[in-house]
């Protein structure tokens, strides 16, 4: 993922956050009881919520077909067959987190047929506006990887074309 720098508070050298297990606080109200309740206290967002929130707005786009580089998405359908087990709808999605900015890095499956750098940019658009009004962080990039193109005669269950071919 490229670093960035700017102003205070962005995606910088300095703080790098990737992936899981940060929070990054957005917003810091003031405090006593003379304050209105609305601005009393502070809001943190962890990182796996921009995750969350990008993958289920690029999954939106017509065109895409899955996320994630190849390996992740064959674990990803193991766990999708395992009993109880829920996808993961930040499979392919990579985040830097600043207090006030973030950039996001995305790995897509496209369908076959269908233009590339038109969906590329619709999944952008998607994905900037889902996650700067669900969470008031300024995009200042999102870095879209087509690591594969699914094809029509492609089946999503790999167990079928060798049952197929052995007899």
């Amino acid at each position: 993922m490229t670093t960035h720098t700017a102003s205070a508070g962005s995606v910088s050298a300095s703080t790098p956050r990737k992936g899981t297990g940060h929070s990054t606080t957005v917003g810091t109200g003031a405090t006593g009881a003379a304050e209105p309740a609305g601005t009393r206290g502070k809001t943190s967002i962890a990182d796996v919520v921009v995750v969350k929130i990008a993958g289920m707005a690029a999954r939106e786009v017509p065109g895409v077909h899955d996320m994630g580089g190849g390996l992740s998405r064959t674990f990803g359908a193991v766990r999708d067959r395992v009993p109880g087990g829920r996808p993961n709808v930040g499979r392919g999605v990579k985040v830097e987190v600043g207090e006030r900015q973030t950039a996001i890095d995305i790995d897509l499956v496209v369908e076959y047929g269908v233009p590339i750098m038109d969906v590329a940019r619709d999944v952008r658009e998607n994905v900037i506006s889902a996650v700067e009004r669900t969470t008031g962080l300024e995009v200042v990039e999102v870095n879209i990887s087509v690591d594969d193109v699914h094809l029509p005669e492609e089946s999503d269950d790999s167990s079928t074309g060798a049952e197929a071919r052995v007899e």
